[in-house]
């Protein structure tokens, strides 16, 4: 229930730098990309370009580093507080909103349940997860995180016979020793609509079950999957033993939970595009996709092939 956007709760991300992913969007405290209608809270990707022009993108320069401790840029990641563009990289062409309940709100065990309806717009990446108040086993992804629901936009993204876009919400665990090392694959579950009815027609409730034995997830109380450790922990369930080479386990001195139990806050954010393969080159959309993911130029190519994605 969002009667307002309470700015004591959920604060904004203000960056550019595209989540590691090297996503298309500029994250700022914007009315135009977060506010509240209706008791509902709105999280709204807008173009650069209907801000600051269309030539901005190729000439401008954004400069995310504010004066004031809440305009403060919160991720300087990959160029995130201040990048250039030019005619070959243009600046990110889309504005939306991250908010985080950071500062606010964290915690260990509980149920949680968020009813949301995901956006539609091909490309669009929307993210309902939980990240660790205290990387308290190491950087990511050794101290955890926890996606309630991600989704996509697309109407119709086939990949091998099955539509990835906006029928489709995954929930996942990540969680490894250190880059690249990652289990997901391991805590991953997958929720599919039937056709026509896609997680962007309606709400529906995205459920958490955390308790120091096991984590569970579930849609509109369907259970989609539950990660139950054995005594070896998460250790055991990545498989990481097996890997080639010593490899300490760094939740060794936590519970069989570890790293998930530790306390973890909230992030709502709508993402766009990206160079990851979240958004396979090989999977089929109507109006194709603007740009592959090892693209060299990949913003730029995402811009000009706007007219392919605008009208969605």
């Amino acid at each position: 229930d969002f009667n307002t956007l309470d700015l004591s709760t959920w604060s904004h991300e203000k960056t550019a730098a595209g989540g590691g992913n090297w996503e298309f969007q500029i994250y700022n405290n914007n009315r135009s990309n977060s506010f509240v209608r209706n008791g509902v809270l709105f999280i709204k990707p807008t173009l650069t370009s209907d801000q600051y022009g269309e030539d901005f993108l190729a000439h401008g320069v954004v400069n995310l580093n504010g004066g004031a401790p809440a305009d403060a840029c919160t991720n300087p990641q990959d160029w995130g507080c201040e990048r250039t563009g030019s005619p070959s990289n243009l600046l990110n062409p889309i504005n939306s909103a991250r908010i985080r309940s950071l500062e606010s709100f964290s915690f260990t065990y509980g149920k949680a349940e968020v009813r949301a309806k995901l956006p539609a717009g091909d490309w669009t990446w929307p993210a309902i997860w939980l990240l660790p108040r205290y990387n308290q086993y190491g950087s990511w992804p050794a101290s955890g995180e926890i996606d309630l629901t991600e989704g996509r936009g697309n109407k119709n993204l086939i990949n091998n016979g099955q539509n990835i876009g906006s029928e489709l919400s995954s929930s996942t665990l990540h969680f490894g020793p250190f880059w690249p090392l990652n289990g997901y694959e391991r805590a991953h579950f997958e929720k599919n609509t039937p056709p026509t009815r896609g997680f962007d027609t309606g709400f529906n409730r995205f459920q958490l079950e955390w308790t120091p034995d096991y984590i569970q997830f579930g849609v509109n109380d369907e259970v989609i999957g539950r990660v139950n450790p054995p005594a070896g922990g998460f250790f055991d369930v990545g498989n990481f033993g097996s890997q080639v080479g010593k490899i300490d386990n760094p939740w060794q001195y936590g519970n069989k939970m570890a790293p998930f139990d530790q306390p973890f806050y909230f992030i709502l954010n709508v993402a766009v595009g990206g160079e990851n393969s979240l958004f396979p080159d090989s999977a089929q959309n109507p109006a194709g996709k603007p740009g592959l993911n090892t693209s060299p130029q990949a913003s730029t190519d995402f811009w000009n092939g706007r007219n392919q994605w605008l009208p969605t």
